[in-house]
Order: C-alpha cells, then sequence, then structure tokens
C-alpha cells in the first residue's frame, strides 16, 4: 500500500529537487508537466518524518499563490495537491477559518495570497511553496487567475463574470501590474538578513510558456487536439510580443513632437502595425483609431485620447438650446441620403498568428439593396475575429451615424466640446446620442456631430478561424523543359521560347536566371506553379493529321496536375492542347485530345487524338517511345523573356527555388540555344505530280499559313511571309541533286533537267515554305514517277 505514495520511484526527473544546498528551486514547463504534484510532493518530503508522529526538517511552511482560492483549489485540493498526495495517516486537516493545512505530526503550512505580501512579514517560516503568476487572455480573467478553459478537463470552468470573450489586454495588463506592483521598492523591500528582495522580479514566471512553436501550436490541430484552448487559455506564446495600444500612441505622439498628451484612457492590445510611408500623426492615428474605436480630443491643452465607449456623456434639453440664425429650431436633425450610404464595407489588414499574408474581411448589410462599396486599409496586425469584428462596426457605426445633429449651447455650458457626447431628450424620438464632432464660435457654441451607440463598442463573440496549415516543402530542384514552339493564339512573341517548370513538391516560387556565360546571371523572372507535365508510359504510333486518330490509347504518369476529357467541339476550338516530345527545345509535336481516362494515381489514358497540330506535322516520327515527355498548355506554360538577335545563340540558364541563391546546389544548370520556331513556316500540303506533253513534269503544293488561316471564307490562305517563295530539291538518297527557289506553288521539271539528273527513277522531290527572317520551314516530300 506503501507504493502509491512513494514518489521517488513515480516520479519524473524534472519533478525531483535538485542535489545540492540550494535555497530556490524553480520549475519551469507547460501544462502537463507535473508541476504541482512536484511542488506538493517537495511539502511532504520536509514537513514529514519517518512515522506519522515523526518531526521533519521543516514545521512552518508558506503557500503563496495569486489568490487564497487559487492556493486552496490548487496546491491545497486540487488533483496534485498536498491533501490528495498525502498517505492516510499522514494527511493534514484543513483549517478553513484559520488558512492553514496541520499535519499529524504538527507542522504547518499557511495559506498566503500574493496581493497581500505584508501578511508575510510575521511569521518566520522553514521552508516556502511559491505558485506561478498566470492569467487567462478572457474576459475580466483577473477575477480568477488560475481558471482555464478545456472541454476535457473537470475544472474547465471561467473566472467569476466573465462574458467568455478573448481578450490579450487583460491578460497584458495583469502581467504589468504585477511586475510594477512589486518593482516598487515600497512594496518589495529587502531583506536586512539576505540582502535581497522578497519577491525577485526577474525570476517572476508566467504560466505558460509552451515549448511547442508558435504559431504551429495552436494551428495544427491534426497534431495537438488542445489548439482550440489557446485562444482564451493562459498561455502567452504569440502574445508577449504585443503592445499595449497606449504606448503605440504614445510613440506616435512624441515621433510628431507632441508633448502635452494623455493615453491613460486607451485600453487594447496591438500585435503589429506598420506605417509604411514617412506621414504626419494623422495619417498614423486614423487606422488605429478605426480599429479600436478611440478619438483624439484637446482639453486645456493637452491631446487626450477616449476610448468612444467611455467618452463624458451630458444631458441636453432641447429647450435649453441657444437660438442661433445657423440652428434650424431648438435642435437641427438630419439624415444622410440612403444613396450616399455603402452597403458593404472591406477591410484589408494582416493577418496575425499566421505567417503574416494580407487577408481581408467584409460586413454586407443584407437588407440594403445596394452595391456601394467602402474600401478601408489598416497597415495592422489582426486576427481574423478581430478584422471581422472591426469591419461590422465600422459599417454599423456608418449606418448609425448618418443621422446627424446641430444645436447651440449657452455659455454656461462650455464644459461640453468635441468628442464628448449629448444625449438628446425629445418627445418625437426620444432619448439619442450623439458623438460631438465639430465646433464653432457664433456668440453661443454652435456643435454638431454623428449619433452613436456605445453597443457598437462592446466586443461581440467571434468563431476564431483555424489556420490554413503553412506545409513545408524543401528546397528541391525541379524538373524544367524548354519549348521551341510554334504559335498558339498568335499573341505570343513568335521568337521566344516557352517554358515548362514543374515539381513534386513544388518548392513555391521558382527563379529563372540566364547568362551569355557562366558568369553575370541576370534574373529572367519568377515562375509561381508547377506546369502540368506527365511522361508517357507507351509510344505514341504515327497517325494520319487533319482526321481523328482512334488508335490506341497512349498512358502516362503525370509528375502533377489533373486532366478532364473535353468535347468534340472544345477541342475543335483549341482545348486540350499538348506537346510530345524528347525534351530537346525544338523537338515537339502539339496534339489534341477528346477523353483522358483516369485509371490509376496520377495515371491517365488519352484517346479519341487529332495529331501534328500547329504545323509540327512534319516533326511526327514513326512513334514517339515511352518516356516521352508530355506537356500540357496551362497559364504555368511561360515564354522567356528573350530578344530576337538572341535566335541561335547558346545562352546558360540556372533554375531553382527563389529562396535560394543561384549558386544553390537546389538548382538546375542548362546550356541551350533556340531558333524561334514561331517564326516557322508550315510545310506545304498536297504535294502532287502531273505529266505533261513531251516528258514534262509538273510539280504543285498549296501552301499553309502561320496566322489567320482558320476562317475558310477565303478563297485561299493568306501568305503570312513578306514575299512568298520556296525551296525545292530533287535528291537521290542522300544526294542532292538539284536545289532551285521557286516563287509560286508550281514548278516545271524539264526532259533535258531529268537527263542531267540521271533520269525520273528513283528521285524525290521536297518542297519548304522560305520565311525572311527564319529561312526555309520543314519540307514535304514525294517520290516522282516516270
Amino acid at each position: 500500500m506503501a507504493l502509491p505514495f512513494l514518489f521517488e520511484f513515480w516520479a519524473m526527473p524534472h519533478q525531483l529537487p535538485p542535489a545540492g544546498d540550494w535555497k530556490t528551486w524553480v520549475i519551469l514547463g507547460g501544462r502537463g508537466a507535473g508541476k504541482t504534484r512536484a511542488g506538493a510532493e517537495w511539502v511532504r518530503s520536509v514537513v514529514e518524518g519517518a512515522r506519522p508522529q515523526d518531526e521533519g526538517t521543516a514545521r512552518r511552511v508558506a503557500l503563496v499563490g495569486e489568490t487564497i482560492d487559487q492556493v486552496r483549489e490548487v496546491m491545497i485540493f486540487g488533483e496534485s495537491g498536498l491533501i490528495v498526495c498525502a498517505p492516510p495517516d499522514r494527511r493534514p486537516v484543513w483549517e478553513a477559518g484559520r488558512r492553514r493545512l496541520v499535519w499529524p505530526n504538527g507542522a504547518v503550512a499557511q495559506a498566503f495570497s500574493a496581493h497581500d505580501p505584508e501578511s508575510l512579514r510575521g511569521p518566520q517560516f522553514d521552508a516556502a511553496w511559491v505558485d506561478e503568476i498566470g492569467c487567462a487572455a478572457i474576459d475580466k480573467g483577473p477575477n480568477q487567475p488560475n481558471k482555464f478553459l478545456d472541454e476535457k478537463s473537470s475544472e474547465s470552468a471561467m473566472p467569476f463574470f466573465s462574458t467568455g470573450l478573448r481578450e490579450d489586454a487583460v491578460q497584458q495588463r495583469y502581467y504589468q501590474a504585477l511586475h510594477e506592483h512589486y518593482a516598487d521598492p515600497q512594496m518589495n523591500p529587502v531583506s536586512n538578513v539576505y540582502g535581497g528582495s522578497m519577491v525577485a522580479c526577474d525570476r517572476m514566471f508566467a504560466w505558460a510558456w509552451d515549448a511547442r512553436p508558435f504559431p504551429a501550436f495552436p494551428n495544427e490541430r491534426d497534431l495537438w487536439s488542445d489548439g482550440s484552448n489557446y485562444y482564451k487559455g493562459h498561455w502567452i506564446n504569440g502574445r508577449v510580443s504585443n503592445r499595449s495600444l497606449g504606448s503605440l500612441v504614445e510613440e506616435i505622439c512624441i515621433d510628431a513632437g507632441i508633448s502635452a498628451y494623455d493615453v491613460s484612457g486607451l485600453r487594447g492590445v496591438v500585435r503589429g502595425f506598420v506605417q509604411s510611408d514617412v506621414a504626419d500623426g494623422r495619417s498614423a492615428l486614423q487606422p488605429l483609431m478605426l480599429r479600436h474605436g478611440f478619438d483624439a480630443v484637446e482639453r486645456d491643452g493637452v491631446l487626450q485620447f477616449v476610448m468612444r465607449s467611455d467618452q463624458q456623456k451630458y444631458v441636453v434639453e432641447p429647450e435649453c438650446c441657444a437660438d442661433v440664425k445657423d440652428v434650424d429650431g431648438d435642435v437641427e436633425l438630419t439624415r444622410q441620403a440612403d444613396a450616399e450610404l455603402a452597403g458593404r464595407v472591406r477591410l484589408n489588414f494582416v493577418l496575425a498568428e499566421r505567417d503574416f499574408e494580407t487577408a481581408s474581411e467584409e460586413a454586407v448589410l443584407h437588407d440594403e439593396a445596394t452595391f456601394s462599396v467602402a474600401h478601408s486599409e489598416v497597415e495592422e496586425v489582426l486576427t481574423r475575429a478581430e478584422g471581422r469584428q472591426t469591419a461590422e462596426r465600422w459599417l454599423a457605426e456608418a449606418r448609425v451615424a448618418r443621422d446627424r445633429v446641430k444645436l447651440a449651447l449657452p455659455p454656461s455650458r462650455l464644459n461640453i466640446g468635441v468628442g464628448d457626447l449629448v444625449e438628446l431628450n425629445s418627445q418625437a424620438g426620444g432619448a439619442q446620442k450623439f458623438r460631438l464632432d465639430r465646433l464653432t464660435q457664433q456668440g453661443a457654441q454652435v456643435l454638431e456631430g454623428g449619433r452613436t451607440e456605445r453597443s457598437l463598442y462592446k466586443t461581440a463573440e467571434m468563431t476564431e478561424d483555424v489556420a490554413r496549415k503553412p506545409r513545408f516543402v524543401p528546397a528541391v530542384p525541379v524538373q524544367t523543359l524548354f519549348l521551341d514552339l510554334p504559335l498558339m493564339t498568335g499573341e505570343e512573341l513568335p521568337h521566344a521560347p516557352h517554358l515548362a517548370v514543374a515539381g513534386n513538391p513544388w518548392p513555391g516560387v521558382v527563379a529563372v536566371y540566364s547568362s551569355d556565360s557562366e558568369e553575370g546571371y541576370g534574373l529572367d523572372g519568377i515562375v509561381d506553379g508547377s506546369a502540368i507535365v506527365g511522361v508517357t508510359e507507351t509510344p505514341l504510333w504515327r497517325a494520319s493529321t487533319g482526321v481523328w486518330d482512334r488508335g490506341e490509347a497512349i498512358q502516362l504518369r503525370m509528375l502533377n496536375g489533373a486532366l478532364r476529357s473535353a468535347s468534340a467541339q472544345e477541342v475543335l476550338n483549341g482545348q486540350n492542347l499538348a506537346f510530345i516530345g524528347d525534351g530537346s527545345p525544338g523537338n515537339w509535336e502539339a496534339f489534341q485530345f477528346q477523353d483522358a481516362e483516369l485509371f490509376g494515381e496520377n495515371r491517365y489514358a488519352l484517346s479519341t487524338r487529332l495529331r501534328g497540330q500547329l504545323g509540327t506535322d512534319a516533326l511526327m516520327p514513326e512513334a514517339w517511345p515511352a518516356g516521352s515527355w508530355v506537356v500540357f498548355r496551362s497559364s504555368q506554360l511561360t515564354q522567356l523573356p528573350f530578344a530576337k538577335n538572341n535566335r541561335g545563340q547558346t545562352r546558360n540558364y540556372r533554375i531553382g527555388p527563389a529562396q535560394r541563391g543561384l549558386n544553390a546546389a537546389s538548382y538546375t544548370h542548362h546550356v541551350e540555344s533556340f531558333e524561334g520556331n514561331g517564326l516557322r513556316p508550315y510545310a506545304p500540303v498536297h504535294l502532287r505530280q502531273v505529266l505533261k506533253s513531251a516528258g514534262n513534269i509538273e510539280v504543285t503544293w498549296i501552301r499553309r499559313a502561320r496566322m489567320d488561316a482558320d476562317n475558310w471564307d477565303g478563297f485561299e490562305v493568306p501568305l503570312g511571309e513578306e514575299n512568298e517563295g520556296y525551296l525545292l530539291r530533287i535528291r537521290r538518297a542522300d544526294a542532292i541533286m538539284r536545289e532551285v527557289q521557286v516563287f509560286e506553288t508550281r514548278w516545271q521539271y524539264q526532259p533535258d533537267d531529268q537527263m542531267a539528273d540521271g533520269g525520273v527513277s528513283g528521285l524525290e522531290v521536297e518542297v519548304a515554305q522560305i520565311s525572311a527572317v527564319f529561312g526555309p520551314g520543314p519540307f514535304r516530300s514525294m517520290a516522282l514517277e516516270a
């Protein structure tokens, strides 16, 4: 029966007191580390003797916590407290009236509150157990600092009178008040025995700094299920860097050269604030005033900052107002036209407790039939809930403030000024509150203001959105393919190559550098998304162009991306365009497909194809073997900036993750040259041989065009080149027997020329259209018949 109470047997190493002659032992740990149990067991070890009635090394012990309730509920009666941990024959008795524990051997432990340090002056203690300080970031948290919310705990509870709303400012002010109190020598005197303060301010430890990295905790709920407790819990991770609103406004005033100011009335915390431009104090304060709901008013030469929910209220009876010509009646009430008001507002801000990306929140009045949008930007770091609260309050405030008041007050009411609230009591409208924002002197004070409601500035409950879990992606090399392609839409630079960069995992952003040599690289561009790339697993055999290829489906494995089927009409209109090649820049056949069938993980079968598109029929081999690259047209197939005079010249490229330098191992080096195939003429079609009289042979063909050739209303396709010209060759095997330049789509092969070439038998004729910029395009060939 004794084994359960032998703490040395069950304890973790950090729960056992250190060896040696020490005077102070501090235990640092997160929730569940066993701090309370370690403290209770240490007290047992010093007050208990070998037998229940034997004395220990300590007779008088001080138990010090935030409050007496905390000492009683945690240190004494808690699930790891002194009473629960003690064996039945050594269990102490709690004397509530005297706030002390008494052990069977006569040892006494007295409970003290940290808020009453003077009570510790009289008794002399052999030992003390002092609990940590801590306060949840929740409304009225200091009422019961030891309370916390955790749906999995039986001790979950809110502090007395708390609304349960998150309130980081309360936690910050709590720690600030404690530190300032004990930093005062009158409240924390120096001992004449050991020469130190009763409470060492540099050894005050707050509950709780969690070892889990922020903001992974609390956002990664699949790893830590208690992440939802963070928002209203005791954690100071992610909160210790918060600034009080008053301190920030004070700094802005000092920078603006204002020396007479009062920020004591401001409440709230600022998680981060950026003043990107050099501006005056007003420009810096305006976004803060919008977010936190406060005004700046001048009183007796002092610039006072007042929360709108705390502004001084004065009751004004309309019949007591002064009569001036600028005010229509005792009190002049007007309302702004509905057409001038926005039905929705949009607020941009920097997202807190995430990766500081820009976020936006909208608030909409659903009963308003308006498309007008008011937009504002605050350079402040806010949570999603805070951004939503600000947008909704802004919209509601604008709606209420459309009711305006104008009144004149006699000299006896000079105490009322800009920034104050006046409450008007009228039989028609009842009691209404107006915040005064304008004052003119016309013998009497003429004041103007907009209607307001203090309830607008009460914090509303908002659900905290769980952040997108930022996935770590290593800076790995990417697969890079250069494609010197023909024109697809006619909008491209015809001489510039395309780049397909793919990676799985994708490293986020890829940088492309180029140079004429191995030095002096310049940034060509940034690729922010992976291209859609696959690798064939079966060969793609040669097929006729201009008709549907209904042969065997080609199978491929996707590096990344997904494919979809398309209707025949969609394909004819340009959808599902892809390029298959061996990876070299100029050897790509364009094809389209109608059916894409997913038959495995990242594996597709493509069928019902159109082959040799965009004039690439001349590049079609007998078969594209398995292992060929396939690049699909998408927005991530980018065109490189490429000077026209660089065509045919060798250039060096270094491509890799943008977060690394271009000399990093994750960069790949490429040496490539490009012909500018967007300038390349298409190969002629319908090459024909016509036998004429006297052995004369006429060869005819039809030209094709790179641009504007899809309109069938004309009699002939447009030329597309500066001049019409063709290069015609007569070839026997690998030997060129004759080469001529022709300026029309026909050519006469005279009998004398045939005899000079050794006769027609075994000859082939091939024709290519000539571009003045590119030169001859691909050849179309045909065997001649005698």
